[in-house]
């Protein structure tokens, strides 16, 4: 990495195993603690564990930013080791106080001439296809902006989709306002949501949870047209389901390059549920 840029992320990401290792992006996580038992998203909290306890009624689970410091120890020894400049591309600020905690941290450890720090707007792979830019960038000697601008080209130019059982986790998290989470339930109607300028919103209701998968496999179709796009497929303790899905795109999405497949992370699986299906579609 000596006299290259660095790329860092956080653990919302939700990269597919390993591509963080192979990218050469290092990764900050978010804290979670599961039915009073504190842990950290990615080694010590699994997607596992949260659905466990999000399905038991007496279950609870919490989650917390990550920490300037955390930041801090990251960016100094990306550093240290010769990085010539670090981006990091970050969960929506308007979602978590982690985009705070880095902007933070890069003031400590050089500033704005040393560390760029993106705020995708998004999560998950809405997210991580800017991380995944930014690194492609980065690993072909691209300098300090052009590696946060491709940071910020490719979030700009990502939709996000998904479908949750409930809205109730993400009310009951602050993601999602109170008007809007009624609204979705109300007649016990199946919410599609979206990320919109960084924050979650209702896009549709539909009467089923059938039509409710089929709804978000056509509007990720329609995201995609005939363009060149990459796909990520999310979900929490769903997996047949989004394989199902995932194979349905492959066929209807002419422009297809690559298509990745993951179980959402514990900290955003904590706010969605059970259930979750999720597409990001980004355009190349």
């Amino acid at each position: 990495m000596a006299g290259r840029i660095a790329v860092v992320t956080d653990s919302t990401a939700s990269l597919p195993a390993g591509l963080a290792d192979e990218l050469g992006v290092g990764v900050v996580s978010l804290y979670v603690v599961v039915n009073g038992v504190p842990g950290v998203e990615g080694s010590g909290v699994s997607p596992a564990d949260v659905a466990q306890a999000l399905s038991d009624r007496r279950g609870t689970v919490q989650t917390s930013r990550a920490l300037p410091e955390d930041f801090a120890v990251t960016f100094q020894s990306a550093v240290d080791g010769g990085a010539a400049g670090l981006v990091a591309v970050l969960m929506s600020g308007s979602l978590s106080g982690t985009y705070e905690s880095a902007v933070l941290a890069a003031r400590q450890c050089g500033g704005e001439s040393v560390i760029r720090v993106v705020d995708s707007r998004s999560a998950a792979m809405g997210l991580g296809f800017a991380v995944i830019a930014a690194a492609e960038t980065a690993r072909e000697g691209g300098s300090l902006g052009q590696v946060y601008d491709a940071a910020v080209c490719t979030a700009a130019q990502t939709t996000t989709l998904f479908y949750v059982d409930t809205l109730d986790h993400l009310r009951r998290g602050g993601r999602i306002g109170t008007a809007q989470a009624l609204l979705g339930t109300a007649l016990s109607v199946k919410p599609i949501l979206t990320m919109s300028d960084g924050s979650i919103v209702l896009k549709e209701k539909v009467r089923t949870a059938s039509r409710a998968v089929a709804r978000l496999e056509a509007l990720a179709a329609e995201a995609a047209g005939d363009a060149a796009v990459d796909i990520a497929v999310h979900h929490l303790a769903a997996a047949e389901k989004a394989v199902a899905l995932a194979d349905r795109l492959r066929e209807q999405v002419p422009g297809l390059r690559r298509l990745y497949s993951s179980e959402i992370g514990a900290t955003i699986g904590a706010h969605v549920g059970p259930g979750l299906l999720g597409v990001v579609v980004a355009r190349r």
